[in-house]
């Protein structure tokens, strides 16, 4: 049978690579192509679905873990297996409790993301090893976003760029006053009183940069 696979990442010779990976592991599969997170849903809306997609917290529009949820909102069915050059046990534990089926890092060998890519179209959970624990007593912010429906994280992601309500509501094509009802609520939802500290946590949730990649 063959595999519909997706890649989601912004680096070329990323998507090369891993193209080229999955070509010779998995014959016959059927590569799909984003390099902003913005082009991810036209490709799950058109056609049969994919049965992985392969994404990059840091790629433009991603928002870290606020595209993550996002994405497992819209698309429960889809399996995600997070490939990010941030590989901390923090950023990794976060990335399987908010909805990724695995997590690969970019500085693993070739064979993990095909080994990981197995395990989850098997319904399994692929982790790489990991070297220390997560901070348990640090607090998470995406336990809190987890609440919030789809467009309120759109907005969420808005508010982590600073960007103002007439921006968000132009590139969500609705009105500035949904936006403003919107705030009201993840404001609620999140557990906090101005944007100013929505813009904190959201922060804490886009996470840092991550390195460029080695060419």
């Amino acid at each position: 049978m063959s595999h519909r696979i997706l890649i989601a990442d912004d680096h070329p010779l990323m998507r090369t690579a891993l193209t080229q990976t999955i070509g010779q592991a998995i014959p016959g599969a059927e590569i799909l192509e984003a390099a902003r997170f913005d082009q991810i849903k036209p490709l799950l809306d058109a056609g049969e679905p994919p049965d992985v997609i392969l994404l990059d917290l840091h790629m433009p529009g991603m928002s870290g873990l606020i595209g993550l949820m996002m994405l497992r909102s819209e698309h429960p069915a889809i399996p995600v297996i997070v490939v990010s050059a941030s590989e901390d046990p923090v950023t990794i534990q976060r990335a399987i409790d908010y909805g990724a089926s695995g997590f690969v890092p970019k500085s693993a060998p070739n064979g993990q993301i095909v080994e990981a890519i197995h395990a989850v179209l098997d319904g399994e959970l692929w982790l790489p090893e990991i070297n220390g624990g997560p901070e348990t007593d640090a607090p998470d912010p995406a336990r809190r976003a987890a609440t919030l429906t789809p467009q309120q994280l759109r907005v969420l992601a808005g508010i982590a760029e600073g960007k103002l309500n007439k921006q968000i509501a132009y590139e969500m094509n609705v009105a500035e006053t949904t936006v403003k009802a919107h705030v009201t609520t993840i404001l609620r939802k999140l557990g906090v009183l101005t944007r100013t500290q929505a813009a904190v946590l959201a922060s804490q949730l886009a996470l840092s940069a991550a390195p460029p990649p080695v060419e």
